[in-house]
């Protein structure tokens, strides 16, 4: 059931996978009209799935397809491929060849944050990189990987918006503070490495007159009891250190929460690109980003990133200290930072509501440019089918 020609220019439907992540939500501006319009279609529910649950996706399966081909018109594949076999996917690029439906794949992963062995995730890159009708990706380094490894042009589009409301800034804590957010110590978490070299780092920058807080963040229910265990031990009555251990975080408590600290410490051991510094970007939340994946490039300005070696006291102190310094170049400070003199807490809330307004903006122009680089990859789909 080939689409018309016309299709390519009129409204797109497209089947997103998932729909309601707020990445795939983003991508689109709301403000578009006519044929730039884009209408993401809600993601179809599992059975028996609480609202607002879109795994494992239902659009992923070759009876869906073709059941519902003439309801959609692309499908936009972002996260949810571990929840089936590798035959299962090639199942479903069948399905969709055979109803003439485009596949557009944005590589998010080289590696998958929820695994330990790489080798089913490679595989299905292996099978979706070469198999989709478009490929996009998140920055120039994984579009080179993505060429390297495959011979395939990756569009490069940044991440879009995450932080959809913003919290009081006002809520910022007295002392610079360093946060770790552990999670639920998900494969990719190195938890006690992390925190042992960010203990260390801050130990060496205490030595040179810089003192600053540390907070360490952790879900009440976990992957991996035995470094939970190692954590509270480790942690236990440490001047200067929180210590928290809470159920599950919502969305505006998560973004209330970082929005107290000043720098937030990736804990990755490996990884490609990541949500949770866009989280923190929105935020006004400075990074330090481990030196894997390309956390680095997706936002490259001065004071935004900084890099660390995993494992590495030295460089994580570095890093550390350029983002504080970058905070002082920002405006008025209390004292040196040699001094150890911290900023009042509401000459930082002030700093940070202003960058956090001044990125809100930018975040608009923003989203209508990924809107137009999308819809651009669609069409070009669209018409490849449509020949």
């Amino acid at each position: 059931m080939p689409l018309p020609a016309s299709a390519v220019e009129s409204p797109l439907r497209i089947a997103a996978v998932p729909a309601g992540h707020p990445y795939a939500r983003n991508l689109l501006d709301p403000a578009a009209v006519s044929g730039d319009r884009i209408v993401l279609l809600p993601d179809p529910l599992p059975a028996g799935a609480a609202p607002g649950q879109w795994w494992p996706p239902v659009a992923l399966d070759p009876e869906w397809i073709r059941a519902n081909a003439d309801t959609f018109d692309l499908l936009h594949l972002h996260f949810g491929t571990e929840s089936f076999p590798l035959a299962h996917l090639q199942q479903v690029v069948d399905a969709l060849r055979a109803v003439h439906r485009p596949l557009v794949f944005t590589v998010h992963d080289l590696t998958n944050p929820q695994l330990v062995d790489q080798a089913p995730h490679e595989a299905q890159l292996d099978l979706l990189v070469r198999a989709a009708d478009e490929v996009i990706t998140l920055t120039p380094g994984a579009a080179a990987e993505v060429q390297r490894r495959w011979g395939r042009e990756a569009v490069v589009v940044g991440h879009p918006l995450l932080a959809e409301g913003v919290p009081d800034a006002r809520a910022s804590l007295p002392a610079i503070t360093v946060g770790v957010h552990l999670r639920d110590l998900r494969p990719n978490i190195d938890g006690a490495g992390t925190v042992d070299t960010l203990l260390a780092a801050v130990a060496l920058l205490e030595e040179s007159g810089l003192h600053l807080d540390v907070v360490v963040d952790l879900n009440e229910r976990v992957r991996d009891e035995a470094v939970r265990d190692a954590l509270r031990t480790r942690l236990a009555g440490l001047d200067g250190v929180e210590f928290r251990e809470h159920p599950r975080l919502t969305d505006t408590d998560l973004a209330e929460d970082l929005a107290r600290l000043d720098i937030e410490v990736l804990p990755y051991r490996h990884g490609t690109h990541s949500g949770w510094l866009e989280l923190c970007w929105d935020l006004g939340v400075a990074v330090a980003a481990p030196t894997v994946g390309f956390f680095a490039e997706q936002h490259p300005a001065a004071g935004e990133v900084a890099s660390y070696r995993p494992g590495s006291a030295e460089s994580l102190a570095q890093a550390l200290l350029e983002l504080v310094e970058a905070m002082e170049a920002a405006g008025p400070a209390a004292g040196p930072v040699g001094a150890g003199a911290a900023h009042p807490a509401a000459d930082r809330a002030a700093r940070r509501a202003a960058l956090v307004r001044d990125r809100r903006a930018w975040r608009i122009t923003q989203q209508r440019d990924i809107h137009l680089a999308h819809l651009a990859v669609y069409r070009r789909a669209l018409a490849a089918v449509a020949v």
